[in-house]
């Protein structure tokens, strides 16, 4: 048995959700396997999503390469690549850097500085009373909003109707919010019923559970928070996030696909090539 039998196509790894197995990335799937509203089903291996490829082993690359890998999107702001480190990748797979980040709406920027400076004060002035939660809700309309940052989502899904990128692994930090919100699109995009898309998207607090509760322990027992549980908020998938993309949409547009040809510019051409490369 091969390395690609093994991770794309056996058993039970055809199930919709199925992880990539990357111990750099916890959060790393394939969006196949999704049934759309007319029957079809979201081709397996060729549309990827995950966190981040910097702390990517040997193994990890193994994996990539036995999946036929050749296009990564990166979502990460340009700060978070200088202070993380760029994508390991196997050789020939090209990386194209699409990053979603603006100083207003930095998250990455402005939770490093709080943490940094160990102040429980205004860490809870920041995060407390709801705080992250706004934090969170903001940041999803704006993924809409903003002219620019819809400019890069739409660019995401240009790629993925072109066939020669595919396989296509996307993703951001934790594969949470820049990619939620651009698998969001795809889905929906493909045809798949919203409350799908919501469960793809909330697939993220399954995975990451038991991550996120080290990070918190070691936030508290290095000193670096006074109340840790002020961050869950921001490491979490919520609904109440992705609502606040979709709203953006429906106070903008008049439908979904009006905001796929008006708002992210796609044309008929990149929708037909997207459905014929993703759909079975």
């Amino acid at each position: 048995m091969t390395q690609q039998d093994r991770v794309v196509d056996t058993g039970t790894d055809r199930a919709p959700g199925r992880s990539l197995g990357l111990q750099c990335a916890v959060n790393a799937r394939d969006l196949g396997g999704y049934r759309t509203a007319d029957g079809r089903t979201v081709r397996l291996g060729v549309a990827l999503r995950g966190d981040a490829l910097h702390r990517a082993t040997d193994e990890d690359l193994a994996v990539l390469e036995g999946l036929g890998l050749r296009h990564v999107i990166d979502l990460r702001g340009t700060n978070e690549v200088v202070e993380n480190g760029a994508d390991r990748l196997p050789a020939g797979v090209e990386l194209e850097a699409q990053p979603v980040f603006a100083t207003d709406h930095d998250i990455y920027a402005s939770l490093r500085d709080t943490l940094a400076a160990q102040d429980g004060d205004a860490q809870r002035d920041l995060l407390g009373d709801g705080g992250a939660q706004r934090m969170m809700v903001s940041m999803y309309g704006w993924f809409v909003t903003d002219p620019e940052i819809r400019g890069r989502f739409a660019a995401t899904v240009k790629a993925l109707a072109r066939p020669e990128n595919l396989p296509l692994f996307f993703h951001c930090t934790a594969g949470k919010d820049r990619t939620g919100w651009t698998a969001a699109i795809v889905l929906t995009a493909l045809g798949v019923d919203r409350e799908t898309v919501y469960a793809d998207y909330l697939l993220t607090n399954e995975r990451t559970d038991g991550l996120i509760a080290r990070i918190l322990d070691h936030l508290g027992t290095q000193g670096v928070m006074r109340e840790p549980e002020l961050m869950r908020p921001v490491m979490h998938a919520d609904r109440a996030y992705l609502d606040a993309s979709f709203a953006a949409v429906e106070a903008g547009w008049p439908s979904f696909d009006a905001f796929l040809r008006e708002g992210l510019g796609l044309a008929q051409g990149d929708l037909e090539a997207l459905r014929k490369n993703l759909l079975d």
